[in-house]
């Protein structure tokens, strides 16, 4: 089973990405689920929600306390970072990942998605972005899948729908390099 923790700040979507990948996952044929850790609930406030992927059914039904990935929305969130996270970090920064200063033994991926975002949405809105680097580097979910859980989310909102599927798109391809 492979867990995943998305970190981010209140009104950034860390909630809707993690739902939008668990849904991918389960388009891919996949076992998954999402769930959201509330703290304080105001904009701007740390916001933990949670992802897990399996290939047969997740019985588990705790908070993630050792993640095989991270992702963090907001870079702001790499200071003070103790999630305890194995395999690999994903930032959404323009920075190095020696920048960061993180104490980790996974390994951290940078990538500048809120650029993304903001040319291709026309706004810093990266939850949905940032899928498309987790779908590049980690494999667990493809873009298909990707696609189909976003359309399922977006309903009949297509405008929305088309440039989030290219910012993924777009983030894919920068997060391959």
């Amino acid at each position: 089973m492979k867990q995943i923790i998305v970190l981010g700040r209140g009104g950034q979507g860390a909630v809707t990405s993690s739902q939008v990948l668990a849904i991918a996952a389960f388009k891919d044929g996949k076992h998954s689920q999402a769930f959201p850790n509330f703290g304080v609930e105001r904009m701007g406030a740390p916001v933990r929600s949670y992802a897990r992927i399996d290939d047969k059914p997740i019985t588990l039904r705790e908070q993630v306390y050792e993640a095989d990935y991270a992702i963090i929305l907001d870079p702001t969130l790499t200071k003070g970072f103790t999630e305890k996270v194995n395999d690999l970090i994903i930032v959404n920064t323009n920075k190095k990942p020696e920048e960061l200063g993180l104490n980790t033994k996974a390994k951290i991926k940078c990538v500048d998605i809120t650029s993304v975002a903001l040319k291709v949405i026309g706004k810093p809105f990266v939850n949905i972005a940032v899928l498309g680097a987790f779908s590049a580097i980690t494999k667990e979910i493809s873009l298909k899948g990707l696609e189909e859980a976003l359309k399922q989310q977006m309903g009949n909102k297509k405008a929305v729908f088309e440039k989030n599927l290219a910012a993924i798109i777009e983030v894919y391809a920068l997060a391959k390099k």
